[in-house]
């Protein structure tokens, strides 16, 4: 076993600042006397392939420099590999990215110096994580997500989002502004949710998000009541809604009272199934635009093993 942190950095993350605040954060490292090895990704799902190779070598702690997007690589290639259960592989995140939900949740700073200090302090928590399965091209494709998957509206306007960074823009207001782009011209559908085997709802559905974390969309908190190690998803399903009706409400879905909304249903469950006539209606998780309906959701009990910020209380 190597005794080193294996940092895996995406230098594009949040408009290149994962590669141009590395040498501040090498440089943070050092002064905490982290032992580390450093590997930038080149392309998309590389930092998969990375973590399987770290694990496959020998390392059992491995740091993220990067957003919620690179994270999600990390988590799919602990489970890819087969070499330990992935909860023997300790991560951590170094927040560059543009989202950065995840970290939001565990009370990691975004400064570097304090996110490295708790780095250093090693106090770490065993988080639940969700087994996904969609389709792309007829084919069943299964992901791992850490934090929340969307759909309907959600799944939509990640998608706006996704094309507009594509295209480099990076501003902070970016995922409001692909909101209001979506909220022109998205359509509501026709859904069916099963919980641990039962009907739960049925009806014409403006957005649902899915969750092991609370937050998601860059600092919304769609899914408030949701905790990380329960063994349970929780669900914030929103029926049929005038679009224009978004723009009014939008502040509940960022002061997490979004049940407070006469159009939303609060969920819960350890498996769900969702099924959708609309063929072209995809799924986001953890921010990645992916597949089309059918989709199924199975939770992985403290699955991970995770650093937190120092204040972090897994009920609040």
């Amino acid at each position: 076993m190597i005794n080193k942190w294996f940092v895996i950095v995406n230098p594009v993350s949040g408009s290149g600042k994962g590669l141009t605040d590395i040498p501040i954060i090498t440089k943070l490292l050092r002064e905490q006397g982290i032992s580390f090895d450093m590997v930038f990704t080149e392309r998309k799902y590389h930092a998969t392939e990375l973590v399987v190779e770290a694990v496959k070598n020998g390392y059992r702690h491995v740091i993220v420099v990067g957003g919620d997007g690179t994270l999600h690589e990390v988590v799919n290639g602990l489970f890819i590999q087969k070499f330990i259960p992935a909860h023997e592989v300790t991560l951590a995140v170094i927040a560059t990215g543009t989202g950065n939900d995840w970290v939001r949740m565990y009370g990691i700073p975004y400064e570097y110096t304090d996110a490295i200090k708790a780095i250093a302090s090693e106090k770490t928590f065993r988080q639940d994580v969700g087994k996904v399965g969609y389709y792309e091209s007829k084919v069943h494709q299964t992901r791992y997500m850490a934090n929340v998957a969307g759909m309907g509206f959600d799944a939509y306007v990640n998608k706006q989002y996704n094309r507009l960074k594509g295209k480099g823009i990076y501003v902070n207001w970016l995922y409001f502004l692909s909101m209001l782009k979506a909220v022109f011209m998205y359509f509501s559908s026709h859904y069916d949710i099963y919980i641990d085997g039962e009907k739960a709802w049925s009806g014409k559905m403006f957005t649902a998000a899915i969750g092991i974390g609370k937050y998601n969309g860059g600092g919304m908190r769609q899914i408030p009541d949701a905790i990380a190690n329960d063994g349970l998803f929780d669900l914030t399903v929103i029926k049929m809604m005038h679009n224009l009706n978004v723009l009014f409400n939008v502040k509940l879905l960022y002061n997490g009272k979004i049940y407070k909304l006469n159009q939303s249903s609060h969920l819960r469950g350890r498996k769900v199934e969702v099924h959708t006539k609309n063929k072209t209606a995809n799924i986001e998780i953890d921010g990645e635009a992916l597949g089309v309906a059918p989709f199924s959701f199975e939770t992985l009990e403290k699955a991970i093993t995770v650093i937190v910020g120092e204040n972090f209380n897994v009920n609040h």
